[in-house]
């Protein structure tokens, strides 16, 4: 059997405001909705029965919406009732998904906006590979605490040798 490169397809967020959240992501980056914020409830809808397969029996309700970047990666966010904010919501020596990256050639632009919308920069705009290659990175937040990081470059050019 052949093994080849798969695309990545979504990443789902949990925030503690949809509304708010979908504006920020739209407005920030201009990712575009594909679902508009609705309700799913546990209930015996194909939506219900697939979502209690997914968090089990206990749960009620929670609303969700459907995002798309300009690649078509999807972004799945969710509010659920009662939800909680870590104490620490960058324990990166944990096993699991600390962060996600997207992709800006602006990136000095792009943190001032996320900042002016609410979110945070972690750390100071460094060069990837000083005196190398002229790409960049930083580490944010969005205003709900989910840390992502920017590159100025493609995930390819940065890695690869002789790419620039």
């Amino acid at each position: 059997m052949l093994t080849y490169p798969r695309s990545f397809s979504h990443i789902g967020l949990s925030v503690p405001d949809l509304d708010k959240a979908v504006k920020f992501y739209t407005d920030v980056f201009g990712w575009y909705v594909l679902m508009e914020p609705s309700k799913v409830e546990n209930d015996d809808t194909a939506i219900g029965q697939m979502c209690r397969d997914v968090f089990g029996d206990e749960w009620e309700t929670f609303r969700i919406a459907h995002l798309s970047t300009g690649d078509k990666i999807g972004i799945e966010l969710f509010e659920f009732p009662h939800n909680e904010k870590p104490e620490n919501n960058f324990e990166y020596w944990k096993t699991g998904i600390f962060h996600f990256c997207i992709q800006d050639p602006e990136i000095e632009g792009m943190v001032e906006k996320i900042k002016e919308h609410g979110g945070k920069q972690r750390m100071p705009i460094r060069e990837y590979y000083p005196n190398e290659k002229p790409f960049k990175m930083v580490y944010v937040e969005d205003p709900f605490g989910n840390i992502f990081e920017i590159y100025t470059h493609s995930y390819e050019l940065t890695y690869s040798e002789g790419a620039y």
